[in-house]
C-alpha cells in the first residue's frame, strides 16, 4: 500500500511533489521529455548482459541514476515467498558494509512488508512508516524511500529500492514512472538471465555426470571414482564439502568419500542405523535440512559446522547403493528448488554409473577367483606334490651314506623344501577365502593381505611387528591402516617391479604432536616413482591419513643407492 507523498514544506502548496509539471505537449512534461534519453540508455544498459548478478548490480546502479538517489537495492523474494534470498545493494561502501554485518533477510521491517504486499511505495521519511523497524549499527541514515515491486512473467521476482533523494528533497511522480519503466524492462533482463543461467548450470551438471560415469567405468580405483562422485558434487552444488556414503557392515552408512578444502576426520565415520535420516535415505527419499547445525535429527559432531543440506540416495533400479551428501557452511543461502532437482538427477546417474561400475567388477572379480582357483589347485596337485616327492628323494639319499658336509647340505635343502610346502599351503588358504571371511585381529589382517599379495608378486612380503598391534589400535584406524596397506602393495606390483619387499607395522609411533600412533612402512626396491608418474594411490594414502588426523609420504627405497620407494602411513592409534 503506498504512503501518501511527502508533507509540504513552507511556502510550497500540498501535494507539490506529487504535482505533475507543465506539460510541453499531450502527454509528455519537460522533465520526462529531457529524461527519455537517460531513461533509453538505461534500457540499453540493463538488458545488455545475461549474467544474473551482474544484471542485478546494472538496475541498482542505473535505478540510482535515474532517480538521483545516493542508494540503490534489489531484495531477491525467496522461492517460498518468505524473506529474501539474495540483496544487491548500490552505493554503501565495502567498509561500512563490514561493519553492519549481516545483509537483510526480509522476515521483518519494511522489506518484509513489501514481499508480502508487492506495490509501489513512496515516502517521504522512512521512520514514518509504522512498519519500520530502523537500521542496524553503522547504517548510514536513510530518509525519503521509493520502492516498486519487478516482475518475472507475472511473478513476484522481488523489489527495486531507491532512497536519499540527492539535495535532501522527495522522490517525485517522474521518479516513481521512471523506476516503474525500468522495474518493466529489470523483469525482462532478469527472465533471459535467469533462462541463460538455468541453461548454463544444466550443462555444468550434465558434465559433472558425464566425468563421474567416465571416472567409475575406467575400470580405476573404486576409491578415485568415489573420490570424483564427491568432488563433482560439491563443485556443481556450490557447497562446503561432498560425501559419499555407503552402506557399512554393521548397518548404516559409513563415509567412504570426502572432498572439502580443509583436512577432515569424517572418513570412515559410521552413521548408524538408528538416525532418522539415514532411515529415510536407505528407503530412497531425498533429505533437505535448512540448518544442520540445530537439527535434532543429526546425530554426529560433524553437523555443526554446516547449514543447509542437501542427503540424495544414491539409488538405481529400485536399490539404493549409497548416499550423496553436500553440505553448506553455517548461514550460507538455502538451496534452491532448482539445485535440489539438478542434484537428484545427478545422484541417480552416479546411482547408474555405479551400478554399472559395481557389475563390471563383480565380472572381473569373478574372473580372478576363477583364475586363482585354477592357481591353487595346479599348486596343490602338482607343484605341492612334485615337491613333496623331491623331498622324499633327497630324504632316501639323506639315509646313504654320505660325506658330513653333503649329509648336511641335503638336511638343509630337505627343511627348506617344508618351509616352502608350509608357504605355498598358506597361498592356497588364501587364495581359497572369500572376502567376508576376513579375520578380527588387526596382525592377522596384515598377515591375510601379505600372503594375498605374495600370489601375483611371486615371493612374499617380510614383514614385522612392534608393540601391541591387536589391542591398542583402534578399530577406524586399523580399518584404514589395512587399506593403506592393500593400496600400497598394490602399487608395489603394478608399478615397481619389486623384488624385495619389506613391511613394518609399529604400534609404539609417536606422533608429531605428541600423540600415540601407529606406523606402516612398506619398503621396496623397485624402480622408484619416476617424474610426473601416477600419484593417485599416493594421494588416497595421504587422505585416508590426514582424514584421520595422521599423515603420509614416501621416500627411498631398500634397494641399491636408495632405489625403489619407502612408503609411510601413520594415524592416532
Amino acid at each position: 500500500m503506498s504512503a501518501p507523498p511527502a508533507s509540504p514544506g513552507p511556502g510550497r502548496a500540498p501535494n507539490a511533489a506529487a504535482r505533475a509539471p507543465r506539460s510541453t505537449g499531450p502527454g509528455m512534461s519537460a522533465e520526462l521529455t529531457a529524461r527519455v534519453p537517460q531513461l533509453l540508455e538505461a534500457v540499453r544498459s540493463v538488458g545488455s548482459g545475461l549474467e544474473l548478478h551482474s544484471t542485478l548490480d546494472r538496475i541498482c546502479e542505473t535505478a540510482a541514476e535515474l532517480a538521483e538517489a545516493r542508494y540503490a537495492a534489489i531484495g531477491v523474494v525467496a522461492e517460498n515467498g518468505e524473506g529474501l534470498a539474495d540483496f544487491v545493494y548500490q552505493g554503501v561502501g565495502g567498509r561500512t558494509a563490514g561493519l553492519i554485518g549481516r545483509l537483510p533477510d526480509g522476515h521483518r521491517g519494511l522489506l518484509g512488508a513489501l514481499i508480502h504486499d508487492p506495490v509501489a511505495l513512496r515516502l517521504a521519511d522512512l521512520a514514518d512508516d509504522p512498519r519500520s523497524c530502523g537500521f542496524p549499527d553503522h547504517h548510514p541514515p536513510m530518509r525519503s524511500f521509493l520502492g516498486v515491486p519487478i516482475r518475472v512473467q507475472g511473478e513476484i521476482f522481488g523489489n527495486l529500492y531507491v532512497t536519499e533523494k540527492r539535495g535532501g528533497g522527495t522522490f517525485s511522480d517522474y521518479d516513481l514512472n521512471m523506476l516503474r519503466v525500468l522495474a518493466m524492462e529489470a523483469g525482462i533482463a532478469v527472465g533471459n538471465a535467469r533462462l541463460y543461467e538455468a541453461a548454463k548450470q544444466r550443462e555444468h551438471w550434465i558434465d559433472g555426470s558425464v566425468a563421474v560415469t567416465t571416472a567409475l567405468l575406467s575400470g580405476g580405483d573404486a576409491e578415485d571414482a568415489l573420490q570424483v562422485v564427491a568432488e563433482q558434487a560439491r563443485r556443481l552444488a556450490g557447497s562446503t564439502a561432498g560425501i559419499v556414503l555407503l552402506p557399512a557392515d554393521e548397518g548404516g552408512l559409513e563415509i567412504v568419500a570426502v572432498a572439502s578444502p580443509q583436512p577432515t576426520r569424517a572418513l570412515g565415520v559410521v552413521i548408524p542405523p538408528e538416525s532418522e535420516l539415514i532411515g529415510e535415505l536407505l528407503d530412497g527419499r531425498a533429505v533437505f535440512v535448512e540448518e544442520a547445525a540445530t537439527d535434532p535429527r543429526m546425530l554426529t559432531d560433524l553437523a555443526r559446522a554446516y547449514g543447509p543440506v542437501m542427503m540424495l540416495p544414491l539409488q538405481s533400479g529400485g536399490r539404493v547403493l549409497g548416499a550423496l551428501v553436500t553440505p553448506r557452511e553455517r548461514g550460507a543461502r538455502p538451496f534452491t528448488e532448482s539445485e535440489r532437482t539438478l542434484a537428484t538427477q545427478f545422484a541417480s546417474q552416479a546411482a547408474l554409473a555405479l551400478m554399472m561400475a559395481e557389475a563390471q567388477r563383480d565380472r572381473e572379480r569373478l574372473a580372478v577367483y576363477e583364475d586363482r582357483d585354477r592357481i591353487a589347485r595346479d599348486l596343490h596337485d602338482l607343484v605341492i606334490q612334485r615337491l613333496f616327492a623331491t623331498g622324499l628323494m633327497l630324504e632316501s639319499a639323506q639315509r646313504r651314506p654320505l660325506a658330513p658336509e653333503v649329509q648336511q647340505g641335503v638336511g638343509k635343502a630337505v627343511d627348506e623344501l617344508d618351509v616352502t610346502i608350509q608357504e605355498i599351503r598358506t597361498a592356497i588358504f588364501a587364495l581359497q577365502q572369500g572376502p567376508s571371511e576376513v579375520p578380527s585381529g588387526l596382525r592377522t589382517r596384515v598377515l591375510r593381505e601379505i600372503n594375498m599379495a605374495a600370489v601375483p608378486l611371486g615371493f612374499k612380503p617380510a614383514h614385522d611387528f612392534v608393540g601391541p598391534v591387536d589391542t591398542a589400535v583402534g578399530e577406524l584406524t586399523g580399518k584404514n591402516l589395512i587399506a593403506a596397506l592393500r593400496e600400497a602393495l598394490s602399487n608395489a606390483f603394478r608399478h615397481a617391479g619389486a623384488c624385495r619387499i619389506e613391511v613394518v607395522v609399529d604400534a609404539t609411533a609417536v606422533l608429531p604432536d605428541g600423540s600415540d600412533g601407529v606406523r606402516l612402512t612398506v619398503a621396496d626396491d623397485g624402480v622408484g616413482i619416476p617424474d610426473g608418474g601416477r600419484r593417485s594411490g599416493l594421494k588416497n594414502l595421504k587422505r585416508r591419513a590426514e582424514s584421520l588426523g595422521g599423515d603420509s609420504w614416501y621416500g627411498p627405497g631398500i634397494g641399491e643407492d636408495g632405489g625403489g620407494t619407502t612408503v609411510v602411513w601413520q594415524a592416532p592409534r
